[in-house]
């Protein structure tokens, strides 16, 4: 799966005391090719960056700025990385999820959100592009979903 440099500089803290959600918070923004910064959560207020993710417990009562939090982690990468645009308002264009497919036997997938392409990626089994594209779908809000199937055919 690859995911497109939309959002190559912002920065991103992850600010939490709590092993197992620094190493899943982590993970996923090495997923998405994201770098960040290691904070502790008493650190947030003076941070100045675009983004943290947080544990909810770790929240500090005057946050100021834009956060996730853990109940992303169960997410796709690519609905990880539209929330991200979310929250930062980078989404200036409609808000459309427009996803294409290109059937064969290796199945091509292209996902835009609000005008700007989130993923590209190539799948071997229909069980697992469905599966895929059912978490996208159901995790991305917009006010038009529309999905585009080619023919598969490249004559």
């Amino acid at each position: 799966m690859q995911f497109i440099d939309s959002l190559k500089h912002i920065h991103i803290g992850i600010a939490t005391t709590s092993g197992r959600a620094y190493f899943a918070f982590s993970q996923i923004l090495k997923t998405l090719k994201l770098d960040y910064d290691s904070l502790l959560p008493e650190q947030i207020s003076n941070y100045n960056g675009d983004l943290v993710l947080m544990t909810s417990s770790e929240t500090p009562k005057d946050i100021k700025i834009q956060a996730l939090y853990e109940d992303i982690l169960d997410l796709e990468p690519t609905v990880i990385k539209g929330l991200i645009m979310q929250k930062l308002d980078i989404v200036h264009n409609s808000d459309e999820l427009l996803i294409g497919i290109d059937p064969g036997k290796r199945i091509g997938l292209s996902i835009y959100y609000y005008g700007r392409e989130i993923e590209n990626s190539f799948h071997t089994s229909e069980e697992d592009l469905i599966f895929h594209l059912v978490r996208i779908l159901a995790g991305l809000r917009a006010k038009k979903k529309i999905v585009k199937i080619g023919n598969g055919n490249m004559k």
